[in-house]
Order: structure tokens, then C-alpha cells, then sequence
């Protein structure tokens, strides 16, 4: 775990640390998932030497109720803001802690990113790209990115094309467009999920099935995999035209 003091945010409520450890009330602890939630739910938990509720949106109302009447300064930990209808009638009942992201505090990533690295056993110095933002998944992406670094020697989704550099398009052909751009998106998207298909699904707004199609049409460069299929019948139809238009003979 990431030392609390310094954890992302820590500057907004390290000051309050103190009050909040004494505090006579229950802690509603949320973030975005991988923000250590969990993990600062169960340190507060220890301190206070009272019961942890993880993942407490998944329980109900009454569920919750007897929970904090047999724990009145427990820790819940969410993902749920306290706001959110569903867990609004518990979460009113305690004092709310968010823990902020990496895109919140982008100053914590670099130390952030040196702690996971000891407790991986990765040595230094580390590649600037590893420092990337946005990291998606938060502090458990950068593990994950720290991770496929020393495993495989994977850096975060480069730069667009290189650098900047023009698109690989045809001035007037649509399908071969359409074609280039589908396999820039997908496979950006495929090196952000690093790999993860239900997340780069997600963040398609497609279906897995969707994906897997989009995979045979164009590979996956984080496993490593051609694509199996030419691609559509646009395209197929186009190259033909093309390759008699080219043809000498052609009439």
C-alpha cells in the first residue's frame, strides 16, 4: 500500500487526520475504483481499531442500518459517492472522505510511482513514459502499468502516430479511411486497457463480441496478435477497383 501521507489529496485532508482518527462517527471512505479505497478504508480501520465494511453500495439499506448500529465508528469503504441516491440514507449517517485520483493530483504520480517500483523490485531509473498522464485505473493502473514494464518491457500507449505526424489516410477513398482509423482507435484503446478487453470494450461503447471482431479485423498489439481477417467488404470491394484501375489490360 501507498503510505496515507502519500496517497493523492493527501494535502486537502492530511490536516484533518488527526480529528478524523478520534472522530466519534462512522467514515464513508470513496473514490474511483483503484484510487486504494480498500486499502485506506482498512488503514483507518486498524487505527481506530474498529470494523471495515468494503464495497458498502453493495449492501442495502437495512443491511447497512444493523451494520452501523453494531459498529457506530466504523469505516465503510465505496465507490459510491455519499451523494448518489442508493446510499445516500447510509452514507448521510457518516462523515464523508474522498480519496482524489492520479488525474486530480498529478504531482503524487512520479513518488507514487518510485513506492510501487520498490515493492515490485523494479530498480531505476524508470522510463519518463511510465509518468504519463492520464493513467487510466489510477494507482492500481500504474501498478499494472509498473508491472507490464518489468515483465514485458511495455510502455503506455505512445504517442499519436509518432509524434504528430499526418494521419495515414487516402484523399478520396472512404473505406480505406474508415478502415485506418478503426485500427488507430482500437488498437490506442487495446495499449490503455493494457490489455484488459472487458475495459477496452468499455471504452469502445461496444459489445465484447463487437471487440473480438474488431481484433480478427486488425490484431492486438498488447498480446501480440495479427489480425486473421481482410476486413470488410467496403474495403475489399475498393482494393479491387483499385487493382483494375491499376491494370494495364484493364478496359
Amino acid at each position: 500500500m501507498i503510505p496515507v501521507a502519500q496517497m493523492p489529496g493527501f494535502a486537502r485532508w492530511g490536516n484533518a487526520l488527526p480529528s478524523l482518527l478520534d472522530l466519534d462517527a462512522p467514515l464513508w471512505i470513496h473514490g474511483e475504483a483503484g484510487t486504494g479505497v480498500s486499502a485506506l478504508a482498512a488503514w483507518f480501520g486498524e487505527q481506530r481499531g474498529v470494523a471495515v465494511q468494503d464495497d458498502a453500495e453493495l449492501l442495502d439499506t437495512d443491511q447497512c442500518a444493523v451494520w452501523l448500529r453494531g459498529n457506530p465508528r466504523g469505516i465503510l469503504g465505496s465507490h459510491r459517492a455519499p451523494d448518489e441516491p442508493f446510499v445516500a440514507p447510509i452514507a448521510s449517517r457518516c462523515v464523508a472522505l474522498r480519496v482524489a485520483s492520479l488525474e486530480e493530483d498529478p504531482a503524487a504520480i512520479l513518488s507514487c510511482l518510485k513506492l510501487l517500483a520498490q515493492e515490485e523490485g523494479v530498480p531505476e531509473p524508470l522510463p519518463p513514459a511510465l509518468c504519463r498522464m492520464p493513467c487510466p485505473g489510477n494507482l492500481r493502473g500504474l501498478r499494472n502499468r509498473l508491472v507490464r514494464w518489468k515483465l514485458l518491457e511495455q510502455l503506455p500507449d505512445e504517442p499519436p502516430m509518432g509524434g504528430g505526424g499526418p494521419l495515414p489516410l487516402e484523399a478520396e477513398d472512404m473505406a480505406t479511411n474508415l478502415h485506418a482509423l478503426e485500427r488507430i482507435l482500437l488498437h490506442r484503446v487495446l495499449r490503455r486497457s493494457y490489455g484488459n478487453r472487458v475495459e477496452a470494450a468499455r471504452r469502445l461503447g461496444v459489445s465484447r463480441r463487437q471487440l473480438y471482431l474488431l481484433i480478427a479485423r486488425h490484431g492486438d498489439p498488447v498480446r501480440g496478435e495479427a489480425p486473421t481477417e481482410e476486413g470488410p467488404k467496403r474495403l475489399g470491394k475498393q482494393r479491387m477497383r483499385q487493382n483494375s484501375s491499376q491494370d494495364p489490360d484493364h478496359r
